[in-house]
């Protein structure tokens, strides 16, 4: 079981520990980006009540068509929660700007954990560094992580390629064709906002659930992960 002095001290204070057995079932879900229509398509799809917990690998906004209404759902609903992105980092730190979300939603944002955990099993936006244990990775490792050495970007490898865990780690970030899944990572962000899918994993049966994005909503060259040795870098 993951407690708060596992992690790095400027991680700490921001993991958030869940209790399983308070829930029916669990999901995780990928990168949202602003698409609300998908996902209330997929929540339809995965026919969640309010004793089902949701847990979301941040990037809730930006790039897509509709941030401040994502907000607004997960506002609503204390069974949905997230942990911070990249994506929201940079709008905390002022380097990139979206003009829908008011005071309230930053304050939001501003509460969402850099960790969630649960059994042997966590959350984060980016990834883990497999060099290295836990309590020497800080905030900006778990935010952005992808690829040994960091600055290889989508050039890889990945650090999931290599990751043997514990606790299983399930991430967002990395943009890839379809789900990855090993005994010690999964990977759920297959590109809804560049016309991909958005896609949730059922911890208690170990099954996926997509739903394909309406349109594509943010052009990129290589929209999504599939051949490291052909993928270029991009910092989603």
């Amino acid at each position: 079981m993951l407690a708060d002095d596992d992690f790095h001290d400027t991680v700490a204070p921001h993991h958030h520990r869940v209790d399983a057995d308070t829930w029916d079932n669990i999901y995780v879900v990928g990168d949202v980006h602003g698409c609300l229509a998908e996902l209330e398509r997929l929540l339809e799809r995965l026919d969640v009540s309010e004793t089902d917990l949701l847990v979301f690998v941040g990037d809730l906004v930006t790039k897509g068509p509709d941030s401040a209404g994502v907000v607004s759902r997960f506002r609503d609903h204390p069974n949905m929660l997230s942990v911070r992105g990249n994506n929201e980092q940079k709008l905390l730190d002022g380097t990139t700007a979206e003009p829908s979300l008011s005071a309230d939603d930053f304050a939001y944002l501003e509460s969402l954990p850099l960790v969630i955990s649960w059994d042997e099993s966590m959350a984060v936006h980016g990834g883990v560094d497999p060099r290295h244990p836990l309590a020497e990775q800080d905030a900006e490792s778990l935010l952005t992580f992808r690829s040994i050495p960091p600055e290889n970007g989508y050039a890889g490898p990945f650090w999931f390629e290599t990751y043997t865990g514990p606790p299983r780690v399930y991430f967002g970030h990395t943009v890839v064709d379809a789900p990855v899944e090993t005994e010690w990572a999964v990977g759920l962000d297959t590109g809804c906002v560049y016309g991909g899918a958005l896609t949730a994993y059922d911890v208690d049966t170990g099954t996926f659930t997509s739903v394909p994005a309406v349109t594509e909503y943010e052009t990129r060259a290589d929209r999504k992960w599939i051949d490291p040795a052909v993928a270029t870098e991009d910092d989603d």
